[in-house]
C-alpha cells in the first residue's frame, strides 16, 4: 500500500470501533477530519478498496434487509498493514499554504484586499483554536491518562499548538501591515 493516509485513517477508526460507512463519515466529520479530511464519497470508495484488498470485511447482518447499512471491521491483514505503516519512517512534508504564496506575490503586485483576508483567516483560526480547547476541556480532563487517551490528546495538542501558532503569526502579520507605508503602491 502506498504512503497515502486515508486508508490508514479508516483502518484506525474501524479498529477503534467497527462502524458503518455512514457512522464512519460522521466520525470523520467530528474528529479525524480535524487533521485528515476526506469527503463522504472518498470514504465510501476507500471502504470498497479496503474490503477488496482483504483488509476489512462487512460484518454479517443479523437479519438480511435490503438497503441495510454494512458495518465494517478490520481483519488481521488490515491490522498488520496499519502496524506496518505506523512503524514506517516518513519524512516531514513541506508546508504549502496559498496564503503565504499570496503574501509573496503581494510584495510584487500590491497588497489590495490581503489585509481583509488576513483578518478573516485570524478569525477562522481563533474559532478553530477555541473549538479545540473546548474539546480538550470536555474530552481530556485531568487524570484521563490511559496510553490511548494520552496519544489522542497528543494529536489534539498538535492542533491546539498549530492554531496558536497561526493566530500569533496572523496577529504579527497584521501589525506588520499596519507599519508598512503605502502598501498598495506597486
Amino acid at each position: 500500500m502506498a504512503p497515502m493516509s486515508l486508508p490508514h485513517a479508516i483502518l484506525t477508526a474501524l479498529l477503534e470501533k467497527p462502524s458503518s460507512g455512514l457512522e464512519l463519515t460522521r466520525r470523520f466529520d467530528r474528529s479525524i477530519g480535524y487533521f485528515w479530511s476526506a469527503t463522504h464519497q472518498q470514504i465510501y470508495r476507500e471502504l470498497g478498496k479496503l474490503e477488496a484488498e482483504g483488509l476489512i470485511r462487512a460484518l454479517p447482518a443479523e437479519q438480511p434487509v435490503r438497503g441495510q447499512k454494512k458495518n465494517y471491521e478490520v481483519l488481521p491483514a488490515g491490522r498488520a498493514e496499519l502496524a506496518r505503516w505506523t512503524a514506517a519512517a516518513q519524512d516531514p512534508r513541506p508546508h504549502r499554504d496559498p496564503l503565504l504564496l499570496r503574501l509573496r506575490a503581494a510584495a510584487v503586485v500590491g497588497t489590495e484586499g490581503i489585509v481583509a483576508d488576513l483578518r478573516r483567516h485570524l478569525d477562522l483560526h481563533r474559532r478553530q483554536l477555541a473549538e479545540y480547547e473546548e474539546i480538550e476541556r470536555r474530552d481530556f480532563p485531568p487524570g484521563k491518562d490511559s496510553p490511548q487517551d494520552r496519544l489522542q490528546h497528543l494529536v489534539l495538542r498538535a492542533g491546539i499548538d498549530l492554531e496558536t501558532f497561526w493566530t500569533g503569526w496572523l496577529e504579527h502579520a497584521l501589525a506588520e501591515f499596519a507599519e508598512i507605508p503605502d502598501r498598495d503602491a506597486k
